[in-house]
């Protein structure tokens, strides 16, 4: 089948690069870096949307959670009736309000790093024709990313994954915030020798969080908001959501740098 995919960042490339298909990518406002990748992936490129909507049977859109709409948006606009697959991290209400757009709409959510290589990277499916959600998982049947239907229709999958962010990405932000409070109050010493005692191995867990998060924090900021409107649309407390994002986002200036450290973290979420 042929496949649009938009936009190929690190993650929408790894997926398209996986893709078994013959893949295409919109040109158009696009970066060098983005080009780079896509032609890394062997992505055929077209110059405009227009012409990505008419030559795609499938589009997959993998972009930043806050574009997810817009993007959807100029894709029906242009009356694509192919099988539209929204990949982003956004909450469930968001995905079933997507599907009303397309005759056949396929939710996604993406758990995992870019995948490289096999046992890494799950990209969870649901819709309400599964035949269709089969269609797509085919797309990448024996490739390094585990494309996996799962039961539900428009909404499911991307419940799996603002529930998965939830526990991962939430509890990363939290021990963060720990450790800034322990610093900013003079007691982060201590606190290292009473995790010694009673949490063996959270010290060493709080310098990992700190540089593997920092350089895609900004990343991270509007699938907290995502959460947050998950939380809120089920009646559940909002607040893991909406700290997160802060957190993330003062992390922002981070942003694909090398070699941060925790010291750099903590002096930086701890300006208000």
């Amino acid at each position: 089948m042929t496949v649009g995919v938009l936009h190929p960042g690190a993650m929408g490339a790894s997926v398209a690069d996986a893709c078994t298909g013959e893949v295409f990518w919109c040109s158009a406002g696009r970066s060098a870096a983005t080009a780079e990748r896509a032609g890394a992936a062997g992505l055929v490129a077209v110059p405009t949307l227009g012409e990505l909507v008419e030559r795609s049977e499938v589009i997959v859109s993998v972009c930043p959670p806050g574009s997810a709409s817009a993007v959807a948006a100029d894709v029906a606009d242009l009356g694509f009736d192919g099988i539209y697959v929204d990949a982003n991290a956004i909450a469930p209400a968001a995905s079933r309000a997507l599907a009303s757009r397309f005759g056949r709409f396929v939710d996604g959510g993406i758990i995992g790093p870019p995948t490289t290589r096999a046992g890494t990277t799950r990209l969870y499916l649901s819709g309400d024709d599964p035949a269709t959600t089969r269609t797509v998982a085919d797309l990448w049947a024996g490739s390094v990313l585990d494309a996996r239907p799962t039961d539900g229709g428009p909404g499911a999958a991307s419940a799996l994954k603002m529930a998965y962010a939830l526990w991962t990405k939430v509890s990363s932000s939290m021990l963060l915030t720990v450790r800034a409070l322990a610093t900013a109050e003079g007691v982060d010493d201590a606190l290292l020798a009473e995790w010694d005692i009673s949490q063996p191995g959270t010290a060493g867990r709080s310098e990992i969080t700190a540089s593997m998060t920092a350089p895609k924090a900004w990343r991270f900021v509007g699938e907290m908001e995502q959460i947050a409107n998950s939380l809120a649309a089920n009646g559940l407390p909002i607040g893991f959501g909406e700290a997160a994002a802060d957190l993330y986002a003062r992390m922002a200036e981070f942003r694909d740098q090398p070699d941060v450290t925790l010291a750099d973290v903590l002096d930086r979420i701890g300006q208000a």
